[in-house]
């Protein structure tokens, strides 16, 4: 099989050969004979996956590669860059999801024949599902915009009429609107850069050349007049998915053969899943993530539904959260045409429902103006001040005031407000400052007085990006009318926020929120949960700031509560504390042995290394994919994995038990061996894995020695703002097993009081923290 188009850097080399990167620049040095360069760059050079595959084969050094690995290493060095070969393959999975034996024919012999058998093959499958495409084979391209996405219909349904982009947009956008066909919303990669990725996206919206200042105050716009039915919109626009070329196919048919042996191991749209989810894990900085949690929560909040609208889909994320259902439909729209390929595939593949994809700036040429939708499911972009606000001033969308400039995520929450079915819901994702800034008071306000406005609930830190702050969700509903004296359910699940990277305690967040709405669903009030939920009458918030925030109107937790919590936690310190007591160290006997040198007999960690008792690795810059990773901060407070990296071809280095890790910046002297908590992580960056042979060293005699003060000092090296360690410079005696042994059970103990003091220190911190809030809300009395 040739895959001569397809091209592998030197960290993929390492992999399939199952080295180090030093090992093939070594080779490139030594043999002559090694492929070369094919593209890349100078400093980051790139080859042909087949010639490089064809001499480790005649080298003998071509390891065994997992199929995963193989498709993997494809897909990233396709001459028209991942995105193009994930749409590629998204083609092929469907093929073999929906006529297994028309791809057994199409793919049996050579790849040409197959190039040229496929296209037809695909149409086949590719016009039912996604309507018809002018020019055919016009894909997904790095470097340039391709045809909007479109129309995605169920198998069976007829295709439709389609009109270009430009089309489009003008026919969406509002009288005197130039068609703007720029950024869309969250979960959208930016169209400068096609190396998209799945579903959980977004970039920010590309900037307009608008500069005319505005002002926030203009007369209400014109109520939107659009009849309320749920009447599918007219599709005029080109398909997602054209049909691929034979010329285009022929140098990925080593992928799609790849991708076909891969679905047979795992399945048609789990092997979507997982190439979609390592291209987002190699990408993390080009995009902000959705969590699935967030995204499941979001679509219970909105109830079940036959028509779901997502109008900053990327690849899908939101639209795939909701539980499928006869005769559902799917709509979406991102303004990367790359991301909404991606969604009508991904969706196509994940559930037998009509799926219609579209690609344009939502605010500015919306696709679907006439669609009425029962759920709408929304991440737009946060803090976007070019969004259009000097174009869009009088469109008929601002129903509840015109937004200001720096109020983009107001006009999101209309947008989806518009989209609605009369009694529909919508579910927004917001930043915390829109429930309190004065710019966006007035349509907050009459967000709330006419019953748009059903609940904001604040998540805890760390339950989407950016974490740092609790994020909202909005829960609107499309008002048939509004109640005598309407209120509204205010949540605040701050209280399950956990420490670390890992999120939030989902289970909890889901239980407590969806009891709270549920119940206020049913009934239009809910009695008040102190500390976590309240229905406030809406009279209440029509003050002069309109402030939304949950955590201003909740009630403080009562004072048994308050009471309970504060004696488990004094209860867990008393019981630290007395452990902390049982296991201080024995005094020190000063009693000295005749027999005992003055000095032992020294070595050093690089020596031990060159001698073959232990193995040096050093942490990287990625790895497997949603693999723990244990971090330098982790190992010096004691914590478990916490880190997130990016995947690349990079070989990650996993803990094993009886490693011991070493941060190598900081100063500090510390040492941490790895147990049942740790094993199995992948190595951060900063830090220095030592795995010893059992037979020649004793781990927490390593360990031991190793975080020493003076051994530290005379290892390390500074510079005017940074200490870094040198750890093939730190030094360790020379001792038999035995002693070693004594040591390491002497050192051992000291880590076991170690982290005693460590967890009376952070309940002793809560206590106080209690008993502060506690005398300061009245909860607890000064006595």
């Amino acid at each position: 099989m040739q895959d001569n188009a397809t091209e592998v850097t030197a960290a993929g080399i390492a992999r399939l050969a199952g080295v180090g990167r030093a090992a093939v620049s070594n080779w490139r040095r030594r043999h002559a004979d090694f492929p070369k360069p094919v593209g890349g760059t100078e400093t980051s050079p790139s080859f042909a996956l087949a010639d490089v595959e064809s001499w480790l084969r005649e080298q003998g050094k071509l390891a065994e590669v997992p199929l995963r690995e193989r498709v993997w290493q494809q897909l990233v060095g396709h001459p028209e860059g991942p995105v193009t070969a994930l749409v590629y393959a998204g083609c092929a999975l469907l093929l073999i999801q929906e006529r297994p034996t028309v791809w057994l024919d199409a793919s049996a012999g050579s790849d040409e024949r197959m190039a040229a058998m496929l296209p037809g093959a695909l149409e086949g499958v590719i016009v039912p599902r996604f309507g018809a495409a002018r020019g055919r084979g016009r894909g997904v391209h790095r470097g340039r915009q391709v045809d909007a996405a479109a129309a995605v219909n169920s198998p069976g349904s007829a295709s439709r009429s389609v009109n270009t982009p430009a089309e489009a947009s003008a026919a969406a956008a509002p009288s005197g609107t130039p068609a703007v066909n720029s950024a869309g919303a969250v979960n959208a990669v930016n169209t400068a850069n096609t190396q998209a990725a799945p579903s959980t996206l977004r970039t920010p919206n590309t900037p307009n050349a608008v500069n005319t200042p505005a002002d926030p105050t203009t007369p209400p716009a014109p109520v939107n007049t659009a009849p309320a039915v749920n009447t599918p919109p007219a599709s005029n626009n080109t398909p997602a998915v054209p049909t691929p070329t034979g010329p285009q196919l022929l140098p990925t048919t080593p992928l799609l053969r790849g991708v076909a042996d891969l679905a047979a191991e795992l399945g048609t749209r789990e092997t979507f899943e997982f190439l979609l989810g390592r291209h987002l894990d190699a990408n993390p900085r080009q995009y902000t993530l959705t969590p699935p949690e967030l995204a499941r929560l979001m679509a219970e909040l909105a109830g079940p539904a036959g028509t779901v609208l997502d109008p900053a889909c990327g690849t899908g994320t939101l639209l795939g959260a909701v539980t499928p259902r006869p005769d559902q439909q799917l709509y979406a729209q991102d303004n990367a045409p790359d991301l909404a390929a991606l969604t009508a595939l991904r969706l196509a593949l994940h559930a037998q429902v009509t799926v219609r994809a579209t690609a344009g700036d939502t605010l500015r040429a919306d696709a679907y103006p006439e669609l009425r939708a029962d759920v709408v499911l929304c991440h737009p972009p946060f803090n976007e001040r070019n969004w259009g606000h000097d174009e869009l001033a009088y469109d008929p969308r601002w129903e509840y005031g015109f937004p200001a400039r720096n109020e983009s995520e107001l006009a999101w929450v209309q947008h989806a407000l518009a989209r609605l079915a009369d009694a529909g819901t919508a579910v927004v994702l917001m930043p915390p400052a829109a429930a309190s800034r004065r710019s966006g008071r007035r349509i907050r306000a009459d967000l709330l007085r006419r019953g748009a406005l059903k609940a904001v609930v604040a998540l805890p830190i760390g339950a989407a990006p950016p974490y740092n702050i609790p994020l909202h969700l909005w829960v609107l509903r499309r008002p048939e009318r509004v109640l005598g004296q309407p209120e509204v359910l205010l949540v605040d699940t701050g209280r399950f926020a956990t420490e670390g990277r890992g999120g939030p305690d989902w289970q909890a967040v889901r239980g407590a929120v969806l009891d709270a709405w549920r119940a206020f669903d049913r009934a239009g009030r809910l009695d008040d949960e102190p500390g976590l939920a309240r229905s406030v009458p809406v009279i209440e918030l029509l003050d002069d700031d309109v402030d939304l925030a949950p955590a201003r109107h909740l009630p403080p937790a009562t004072a048994a509560d308050g009471a309970d919590e504060l004696t488990a936690v004094r209860e867990r310190l008393g019981e630290t504390l007395r452990l902390t007591a049982d296991l201080t160290p024995p005094p020190v006997d000063h009693a000295t042995d005749p027999d005992r040198p003055t000095r032992w007999p020294l070595t050093t960690i690089g020596e031990l290394a060159r001698g073959g008792a232990l193995v040096m690795r050093t942490g990287g810059n990625g790895g497997h994919a949603r693999v723990p990773v244990l971090t330098d901060h982790d190992v010096l407070a004691g914590t478990s994995p916490s880190g997130l990296l990016p995947e690349s071809d990079e070989e990650a280095v996993l803990t094993e038990a009886g490693d011991v890790v070493v941060p190598v910046l900081g100063g500090g002297s510390m040492a941490r061996v790895i147990d049942d908590g740790t094993v199995g992580a992948v190595l951060g960056r900063s830090l220095v894995l030592l795995r010893p042979d059992p037979a020649a060293l004793d781990p927490w005699f390593l360990a031991g020695f190793l975080r020493g003060t003076a051994n530290n000092r005379q290892a390390s090296s500074y510079a005017s703002t940074a200490t870094r360690l040198d750890v093939r410079r730190l030094q360790l005696p020379r001792l038999p097993l035995d002693e070693q042994r004594r040591y390491g059970a002497r050192f051992r103990a000291l880590e076991d009081f170690e982290r005693a003091l460590r967890q009376a220190g952070r309940l002793g911190e809560q206590l106080v923290r209690g008993m502060y809030d506690g005398l300061t809300d009245g909860t607890v009395m000064p006595e």
